[in-house]
């Protein structure tokens, strides 16, 4: 992805004055699987769209009180404005132990886990509302990862929970982990292969148990080839009324938490795939994933494949 050089700088997407009454249930778009997938840049894409909010990485909501890491004035007063609506009232500790994949091996908690379920559903779907109507959106998008957050949100009965298990080439997750990042934490090639299969493994159980109609897999990089193919389809399952932006000009707007493309106004969609470093490694180890996710559906269509709703017309398959 490039950064475009905005002038004067760009306005987040939705008004923050006036916004359009939100709907009373909102739809929530959770996009699941391991950091470093492309999710930023797949949630600037969609919050430019007609009724589509881009939140960033709501996990973090929690943990920082509602007040967000990064800068700029209409993102504080987006934040604030939610902050009014909904009082954070659990630890970062707390929020910890029932969202990242490592908390399943801590048996002692269990019973604790088990106590905080509740107020943290009754959290979440707040804090989606409150977004929801903060933004006069009808649909919030959630780039959060997590595969034990989005087991919570499945739980919720107030929102309508749409889930994409972004996959990417493991090769450029690895190396992507590798490098030099003051905003995210580096690991060898043999831990993040580590964390790829706890997280596929959680990701998986969350996929599969949830409505066929309401879930997509989808390859980062058959986003990146057909960008407008790929959002075509999100809006038909997600039930969007909106249109492909212009992705040579996405404005970046108020997230609360990504990659470092949030701090441009503007950024560009790059549609030239990099070829990623060889690991023998990595694709030994991961070599039963790509096999899994090759089975899983639905799934998005790749360039000069069919689109989902063509196939799904042609062949139902039982759920």
């Amino acid at each position: 992805m490039t950064n475009a050089s905005p002038s004067p700088p760009a306005a987040a997407p939705q008004q923050l004055d006036a916004p359009a009454p939100a709907a009373v249930r909102p739809k929530l778009v959770y996009v699941l699987g391991t950091g470093r997938s492309g999710s930023t840049i797949l949630g600037i894409a969609l919050g430019n769209c007609e009724g589509i909010f881009y939140a960033g990485e709501l996990h973090l909501w929690l943990g920082r009180a509602g007040r967000p890491p990064l800068k700029g004035a209409e993102r504080e007063r987006f934040w604030d404005a939610v902050r009014e609506q909904v009082e954070p009232g659990m630890t970062a500790a707390e929020v910890r132990s029932l969202e990242q994949s490592t908390a399943v091996f801590g048996i002692r908690g269990r019973r604790a886990r088990r106590r905080l379920r509740k107020r943290y559903r009754e959290i979440a779907a707040e804090l989606c509302q409150a977004v929801a109507r903060t933004a006069g959106a009808t649909h919030v998008v959630d780039t959060s990862h997590f595969p034990r957050r989005a087991r919570q949100l499945q739980a919720l009965d107030s929102i309508d929970l749409y889930v994409i298990l972004l996959v990417r080439d493991p090769r450029a997750v690895v190396a992507s982990y590798s490098r030099d990042d003051r905003d995210f934490p580096r690991f060898n090639t043999l831990t993040t292969n580590l964390y790829m299969w706890l997280t596929h493994l959680l990701s998986l159980s969350v996929f599969l148990r949830h409505p066929r109609d309401r879930r997509l897999l989808l390859n980062y990089e058959s986003f990146i080839e057909a960008p407008e193919r790929v959002l075509g389809e999100i809006f038909a399952m997600t039930g969007a009324r909106a249109q492909v932006p212009d992705l040579d000009a996405l404005q970046t707007g108020v997230a609360f938490q990504g990659n470092p493309l949030l701090r441009s106004d503007v950024v560009a969609l790059e549609r030239d795939l990099r070829k990623p470093r060889s690991s023998r490694l990595t694709s030994v180890l991961q070599l039963p994933w790509l096999a899994v996710c090759s089975l899983l559906r639905p799934a998005a269509a790749s360039a000069g494949t069919e689109p989902r709703a063509s196939r799904d017309e042609r062949t139902a398959e039982p759920r």
